[in-house]
């Protein structure tokens, strides 16, 4: 028994990593070109950096919200060519392209409308809400073509290619950097291995680095695109883009309710920002550095949990109850393995990675406070990030949805306010509430996985039910 799970798990060991680390680096890539970006905003002083950092959140509300469609293509792909279903596959992937569309469109024509307001919604201060007005405009315009890359990138990623949205990712954030270093700053004197030249340079500033990121993003949406309809398993060349009911049914009840999560999340996010923003100029400057360090350390969450995601829907679809609890097994295990090694060298090197953004003494200080706090709960945040995987590839998003709307709202929300309004506390009180909120959302992801892992083994279907 014990001789042939060893080789269930080394047969299971080259399956998750082929899909895993062209995740890894693609996340580790755009993490480093979020590290220049914010160093290279950071030279133009703590202003730049908080009205660039202002507004991020909003970010994450608009992305996730169209990322949450992709995971609804998700489980229908990776179910239907675990079924061998091909036709099946091909027909979600024509009607993601009408999904890109929309969304594309009416996100483009909700953030143009609000850029004037969101600034002032986040409180940020007065004299810095036109800088960051203009560069939330610049970066949002390009909301087809961002639509594109998150939405088709995840049906890529459904059939278990995940080199392309890596290579396209790599791409994209080369040229952002190269952007960046020419419209950023003015023209100037550069020395290379000892030699000067007169490089020259727009001096833009911010506007110069929000120019640059949609340039990127609308060169990426074109290339994943184009890598889409010459994909041999999941092309919807050929396919009709007209609603079709037999995709779009399955499809919206995993989407919606995970829709609904990342919204209702991120405008958490969003209203997290605000009231830290609201704590001064030093509190915004070191969360935004303190949040673009930690993204690094959780690349290898969001690697696995595209594996899991992906072979969850595959084992489904071939109705292989056991290749499901063994890859639950293997990827839960690696993934706090290598959460304890980030998070550990986080704690270590928390001082010297925030002094790469920022020079402020006080930014440090703060900022290195709140990282190591962090870094001691990277194994707990790991796991809930790679069962959500699971649950996502399974078509089980109702129960996330609600789990994050506890932790988000009734943890993080509720006690930031109660911590920063009536007990005086800062930026530390504000993390250690998010720290909660991540404990809390692993305790449940893990007992709602396990019991229904009990209940498909031992009830009477024994497989987990999919979206097909």
């Amino acid at each position: 028994m014990i001789n042939d799970r060893k080789q269930r798990y080394r047969a299971l060991l080259p399956v998750i990593f082929a899909l895993a680390w062209p995740t890894m680096l693609e996340e580790m890539m755009q993490t480093a070109v979020q590290y220049i970006d914010t160093a290279m905003v950071g030279k133009l002083g703590t202003d730049a950096t908080a009205a660039v950092g202002s507004t991020a959140t909003v970010n994450w509300l608009v992305g996730t919200t169209i990322y949450a469609f992709g995971i609804g293509f998700l489980a229908f792909i990776s179910q239907a060519l675990g079924a061998g279903e091909t036709e099946r596959a091909k027909r979600a992937s024509a009607q993601s392209v009408l999904m890109v569309l929309l969304t594309g469109v009416l996100f483009t024509v909700l953030t143009a409308s609000l850029s004037g307001y969101v600034p002032a919604w986040m409180q940020v201060e007065e004299r810095l809400r036109p800088l960051a007005s203009r560069y939330f405009l610049i970066l949002y315009l390009p909301m087809l073509p961002r639509a594109a890359s998150v939405i088709f990138g995840t049906v890529l990623r459904a059939a278990g290619d995940t080199k392309t949205p890596m290579r396209v990712g790599v791409g994209v954030n080369l040229l952002n950097i190269l952007l960046n270093f020419l419209l950023i700053y003015e023209t100037r004197t550069v020395s290379v291995l000892g030699h000067s030249f007169t490089m020259w340079g727009a001096g833009l500033g911010v506007t110069g680095a929000a120019i640059a990121s949609a340039v990127s993003f609308t060169f990426g949406g074109a290339f994943i695109t184009l890598a889409l309809f010459r994909h041999k398993t999941v092309s919807p060349k050929g396919y009709p883009i007209r609603p079709d009911k037999t995709v779009l049914r399955p499809f919206m009840r995993v989407a919606l309710p995970n829709m609904a999560q990342r919204f209702t999340t991120s405008l958490g996010y969003v209203v997290f920002a605000s009231m830290i923003n609201a704590l001064g100029d030093i509190s915004t400057a070191a969360h935004t550095v303190a949040n673009t360090v930690e993204s690094a350390f959780y690349i290898p969450g969001y690697g696995m949990q595209a594996a899991a995601a992906t072979l969850t829907g595959n084992a489904i679809g071939m109705r292989d109850r056991q290749r499901q609890k063994d890859l639950s097994v293997l990827i839960i295990t690696m993934e706090v393995i290598m959460m304890v090694v980030t998070g550990g060298l986080l704690f270590a090197f928390a001082p010297q990675m925030v002094q790469v953004f920022s020079k402020d003494p006080k930014v440090i200080v703060l900022g290195s406070t709140v990282l190591r706090m962090v870094a001691c709960s990277e194994p707990i945040f790991g796991i809930s990030i790679v069962v959500e995987g699971m649950l996502q590839g399974a078509g089980k998003t109702n129960a996330p949805f609600v789990f994050n709307v506890i932790g988000m709202w009734g943890v993080r929300i509720f006690g930031t306010f109660l911590f920063t309004r009536f007990l005086g506390g800062g930026l530390v009180s504000a993390w250690g509430c998010m720290i909660a909120h991540n404990i809390l959302l692993c305790l449940l992801f893990v007992i709602y996985y396990r019991r229904l892992e009990r209940n498909a083994l031992y009830g009477k279907d024994r497989n987990l039910s999919g979206v097909l």
